[in-house]
C-alpha cells in the first residue's frame, strides 16, 4: 500500500474536471495552484501546498489555449522543483505538440522534440501521456514516458452493441496498427483509407481497403481536430455503400464546428471520444459520447508511485460495460 502522505497532486488551468476526477478515484486531495497574469502579460504560478522530497503529480493537457497552458505547465514544474519536490511526474493526457514530429519541409521546428527537451529542461522526471500522435515522439523524451491509450476504454464501449456485421476503419495506413489491434479486441475485421494530405485542412482518401460495402462501421483515429479525413472518409464509405458509421477518437478536439459537420452526417450514429480534451457543454452534440479516462490514468499514477509496472495496465482484461 502506496503511503498517501508522499504523493502531492496539482491541476494546471487546462483540466481541471479531469484532474479532481483522478484524484476522486485515488482518494487524495487536489491541492490548489495560484496563477497570476501581470501587467506585462506574464504569468507566475505558485503551488499551494508543500512538496518537500514529495512526490508530485502535474495534471496538464496541451489544449487550448495551448501556447497558455505550455507555459504555465512549465512553470508549475520549475516550482515543484524549486520547492524540493523528490520526483516531478507530468501527467499530459493530451500531447498537442506531438504532430510535429519530422521535418518534412526546409527550416522548420520539430516542436514535439523542442517542447520535450522544455519540458526536462524546467526540472520533469517522468512523463504520462496517453495515445501519441506517433511512437516516435515517445523518443523525444529524455526521461521515461508512460504511454497509454484508451482502446481498452473505447472496446468496452462498442461491446455494447451488436458486431456481428461490424468493420473497423482507420482513415490511414498510419493509424492501421492501433485500429487492427483495435479490430482484434472486438473481433471484428478492419481496413483502412488511402490518404494523401496537402494542407492541415485539405485531404483526399482515394481508396478504402478492405470490405465496408453494406457494413456498419467504427472509423477510428487517435485525434479528430477540423475533421477532414474523417469527412473525406464518409465520402468513400458512402460510395462503397457502408451501412451505419460510428466515429471514435481518443483525443476529441474538435476545432472549427468539426463537430457538429461530422455530427450532421446522415449516416453517422454516433461520436464517441475520451475526456482527455475538455469538450465545453455548449458544443457538445446529441449523439456525443465522452468516455471518462481518470481510471485508466489515476492507476497509472498509483503504479508509478509504487513502482509498479505500468505496461501491465494493458495485459488485464478490459473491463466490461
Amino acid at each position: 500500500m502506496w503511503r498517501v502522505r508522499d504523493i502531492v497532486i496539482f491541476s494546471g488551468s487546462a483540466h481541471p474536471e479531469l484532474a479532481a476526477e483522478i484524484c476522486a478515484h485515488l482518494e487524495v486531495p487536489l491541492h490548489p495552484v495560484r496563477v497570476r497574469r501581470f501587467a506585462n502579460d506574464c504569468l507566475e504560478v505558485q503551488l499551494q501546498a508543500n512538496c518537500r522530497e514529495r512526490d508530485v503529480f502535474l495534471i496538464q493537457p496541451l489544449v487550448k489555449p495551448v501556447q497558455d497552458n505550455l507555459v504555465e505547465l512549465l512553470l508549475m514544474i520549475d516550482a515543484a522543483r524549486g520547492a524540493s519536490a523528490a520526483r516531478v511526474t507530468v501527467v499530459m493526457p493530451h500531447y498537442s505538440y506531438a504532430r510535429s514530429d519530422k521535418k518534412d519541409a526546409p527550416r522548420i521546428s520539430i516542436g514535439g522534440r523542442l517542447v520535450a527537451d522544455l519540458l526536462v529542461a524546467a526540472g520533469a522526471s517522468r512523463v504520462l501521456t496517453m495515445t501519441l500522435h506517433s511512437p516516435q515522439v515517445h523518443g523525444f523524451f529524455s526521461v521515461p514516458v508512460d504511454h497509454l491509450h484508451a482502446l481498452r476504454e473505447l472496446a468496452a464501449h462498442f461491446r455494447r452493441y451488436d458486431l456481428s456485421n461490424t468493420t473497423v476503419v482507420s482513415p490511414d495506413l498510419g493509424n492501421a496498427k492501433e485500429a487492427s489491434h483495435f479490430a482484434r479486441m472486438l473481433g471484428v475485421p478492419v481496413a483502412a483509407g488511402a490518404k494523401q494530405r496537402f494542407a492541415d485542412d485539405k485531404v483526399a482518401i482515394s481508396s478504402v481497403i478492405g470490405e465496408v460495402s453494406g457494413r456498419d462501421i467504427i472509423v477510428l483515429d487517435d485525434e479528430i481536430a477540423r475533421g477532414s479525413t474523417v469527412l473525406e472518409l464518409l465520402d468513400r464509405l458512402r460510395d462503397l455503400g457502408a451501412r451505419t458509421v460510428r466515429v471514435a477518437c481518443t483525443h476529441g478536439l474538435f476545432a472549427g464546428g468539426a463537430l457538429k459537420r461530422i455530427s450532421a452526417q446522415p449516416e453517422v450514429a454516433e461520436i464517441v471520444c475520451t475526456n482527455t480534451v475538455p469538450i465545453p457543454e455548449e458544443e457538445r452534440v446529441p449523439g456525443l459520447t465522452v468516455l471518462s479516462i481518470a481510471p485508466a490514468l489515476a492507476e497509472a499514477v498509483h503504479r508509478i508511485h509504487d513502482g509498479e509496472s505500468v505496461s501491465a495496465l494493458f495485459d488485464q482484461a478490459p473491463a466490461q460495460s
